[in-house]
């Protein structure tokens, strides 16, 4: 009776150290599993509401256009990388972009000079524009930004267009009179062919997106052309393995023909390089 009796105690004891063992052994299993798995950095994008066919509020109260959806094609394909898409007054986005409340703006930003000194740009171009004078139809006066000396000419504090402005107001006494508005473009065509302003300046796609009626004309020869970039913050090694992905997101966009198809459903034409 005893023989049998330790008997059965050995195998009770067996049987649940071997329960212990395996229990150890799941655990071990899933931590294992859980450290293979990358962390999913998440990134706070920033646009507007207010850009015609690029970032804006449909009918529906969604927000979507070019540059959204294009961020939204992106972010399908960089799985180390989930993105928050935040409004922002067009005016607030660099600001918010220093002080680390977005980590990448996505607004059609231009890249140039005043702006490279201080942002990181991506290296790949989902968009290539040039500005021009846009001006009401029956306006045969303007063709050159001399013609607009004693003018009043409407942009938005910030934007690439204000920078042509501003610097040809520094060195020719401020001629123009510059006209900053709040940085939407609902009423922009009204200001003009009501002669509340006589011209502003806009990228060449953009004109039949705002100008739905034809009542506008671009004028004169590109004031600037650009490639159209992301931007994130300079001298952050994270930002720049961030737009070091972006980069790779968008050849794969432009190889597989997605990048020309959204500027044509959205813009009107594919404005994606240099040739167009």
């Amino acid at each position: 009776m005893k023989k049998a009796f330790f008997l059965s105690i050995a195998i009770i004891l067996t049987l649940t150290l071997a329960g212990c063992g395996s229990n150890k052994n799941n655990t071990g299993s899933e931590a294992a599993s859980g450290n293979e798995s990358k962390a999913v950095t998440k990134i706070v994008v920033g646009t507007g509401t207010q850009f015609p066919n690029v970032c804006f509020i449909d009918e529906n109260g969604k927000l979507t256009g070019f540059d959204v959806e294009l961020v939204r094609e992106i972010d399908k394909r960089l799985a180390d990388y989930e993105f928050d898409i935040q409004t922002l007054e067009f005016t607030n986005l660099l600001l918010s972009l220093e002080t680390k409340k977005i980590d990448l703006i996505a607004h059609q930003m231009e890249k140039n000079p005043e702006r490279e000194e201080k942002y990181l740009f991506n290296t790949e171009p989902y968009a290539h524009w040039r500005n021009k004078i846009i001006v009401a139809k029956d306006n045969d006066s303007v063709q050159t930004l001399d013609d607009l000396k004693g003018k009043k000419v409407l942009t938005t504090a910030t934007t690439a267009q204000a920078t042509i402005l501003e610097n040809y107001n520094k060195e020719n006494n401020n001629a123009i009179e510059i006209v900053y508005q709040n940085g939407g473009a609902n009423d922009t065509v009204a200001q003009v062919t009501s002669g509340r302003v006589d011209a502003f300046l806009a990228a060449d796609f953009t004109l039949s997106l705002v100008d739905t009626k034809q009542e506008l004309k671009a004028v004169g020869p590109a004031l600037s052309e650009a490639d159209i970039l992301f931007m994130f913050r300079k001298n952050d090694p994270d930002q720049q393995k961030l737009s070091d992905a972006v980069d790779g997101a968008i050849k794969e966009l432009k190889a597989d023909g997605t990048l020309a198809k959204l500027s044509s459903e959205w813009l009107g034409d594919d404005f994606t390089s240099e040739e167009k």
